[in-house]
């Protein structure tokens, strides 16, 4: 029977079984993919090494490089002078940010300012690495090689992040290679690295719903009590450790202030700045982020066809990390960086949301060297950072609530009529959306 030989069949090159599409089947998008799948010259590795360096380079020789790691280091810096991190109301980590952050206070800031910006990329590499092995996709494949080049060079918030040094490139590296160890069957693994990124910066938390949803609880315990621990540890090394939740808490609750209100890309920020009431906006923010839990849990429940889970895990995790960034105050733009690898990498799927040509539109206003009207430029950037935001929550939610129908085909077997038999002969109906390639 069909659904045997299918079952039976061995896995393409693209993640597919055999007798599905796969890169190769003639079409124009799994041409490229075919392409870009293929091994790339040492030309190709020359121009990337050159492109990462570039920036990392001219970041250095920047004034204002590092400006939110200085936050942190001066953070341990006060704390290894006995004072309380938390009188500076700027740092808005966890207690066990300050023990992570010492050994920077330790290095000189003229090797920190060549350190820093290396390091940050090193992470967002790290990211990309794997989430490409997330899809098996080659290393050495002009996709992999050419593909984060591309990204440093032309999606602006990468060249933001590493020139602030912000800790969300620790996020970007920890939520792939967690879901790749979650994908392997090491979901007490993937809990310890979630818990070691939250224990640095609590932007993974949101995660855990993965863990509820696959219900992994040694991993749920990992990520929980790893950064508990961490911060109870740094919290008894510091004095006033309460100013946390008396000062520090309320002030990020209440999203900053006015200095972080330009770049602030949320919904919440966004739309009043435009002349929707703040109450209007909130509920609008806050029913964007619901629809995006109730996308994540349907599209945890349907397992595709096509592979071996990894698209249903990285989609899963994306979508519940959008819908958080959707009320998170503030949000900013390099907070992308923590999902864009991930779906980037999963183009090498057949009907993935880099196969539709409106994921490569709502990236548009991220795009480095894009002239826009005065008006959306500097500190109203905001308006683009947010469309972007919106534009892939919604994508990502439109594409995990599609339609979970099946197709039933003739089944014929020896000695009998053909029939239609559910049980063996149920079919993921094709993705009907267009590709981008």
């Amino acid at each position: 029977m069909k659904w045997e030989n299918q079952a039976s069949g061995t896995r393409a090159p693209g993640g597919g079984a055999a007798g599905e599409r796969s890169p190769g089947d003639g079409t124009s998008g799994s041409r490229l993919i075919d392409w870009l799948l293929r091994p790339a010259s040492r030309t190709w590795q020359v121009l990337s090494l050159a492109v990462l360096l570039g920036v990392c380079v001219s970041t250095s020789l920047r004034a204002n490089w590092g400006s939110d790691n200085a936050f942190v280091v001066k953070a341990a810096q006060t704390l290894l002078a006995g004072g309380s991190p938390y009188e500076d109301k700027r740092f808005l980590y966890l207690p066990s940010a300050v023990i992570m952050a010492v050994p920077e206070a330790l290095l000189p800031r003229t090797l920190l300012q060549w350190v820093l910006p290396v390091g940050m990329s090193g992470l967002l590499g790290a990211g990309w690495l794997a989430a490409l092995r997330m899809f098996s996709v080659p290393l050495r494949s002009r996709f992999a090689v050419g593909g984060f080049a591309v990204l440093a060079l032309a999606y602006k918030p990468y060249v933001n992040l590493v020139l602030i040094g912000n800790w969300t490139a620790i996020s970007a590296a920890a939520l792939p290679v967690a879901l790749l160890l979650a994908h392997r069957r090491s979901w007490a693994a993937a809990g310890l690295v979630v818990g070691l990124a939250i224990a640095c910066k609590p932007m993974l938390v949101p995660v855990g719903l993965l863990f509820l949803l696959a219900r992994q609880w040694r991993g749920l315990a990992a990520a929980v009590l790893v950064p508990l621990g961490l911060s109870l540890a740094g919290a008894l090394m510091m004095p006033s450790p309460t100013l946390f939740f008396t000062k520090t808490l309320p002030f990020l609750l209440k999203g900053q202030d006015g200095y972080a209100l330009p770049w602030d890309a949320s919904p919440i920020a966004v739309l009043p700045r435009l002349g929707v009431p703040e109450p209007v906006a909130v509920l609008l923010a806050f029913a964007g982020a619901a629809g995006g839990l109730w996308a994540a849990w349907v599209r945890w429940r349907r397992q595709d066809g096509t592979d071996r889970g990894e698209l249903r895990l990285v989609e899963t995790a994306c979508m519940v990390m959008l819908a958080a960034f959707l009320v998170s105050r503030p949000s900013f733009d390099h907070y992308l960086l923590v999902v864009l690898p991930l779906l980037l990498a999963s183009a090498v799927r057949p009907g993935s949301m880099p196969r539709s040509p409106w994921f490569w539109l709502a990236l548009t206003p991220q795009v480095a060297l894009l002239p826009w009207p005065s008006e959306l430029a500097h500190k109203r950037r905001a308006f683009k950072d947010c469309a972007t935001l919106c534009g892939l929550a919604i994508l990502l939610a439109r594409r995990a609530l599609r339609s979970g129908r099946v197709t039933l085909e003739p089944v014929t077997t020896a000695g009998s009529p053909p029939r239609t038999e559910p049980e063996c002969a149920a079919t993921p109906a094709e993705s009907a959306s267009r590709t981008a390639f």
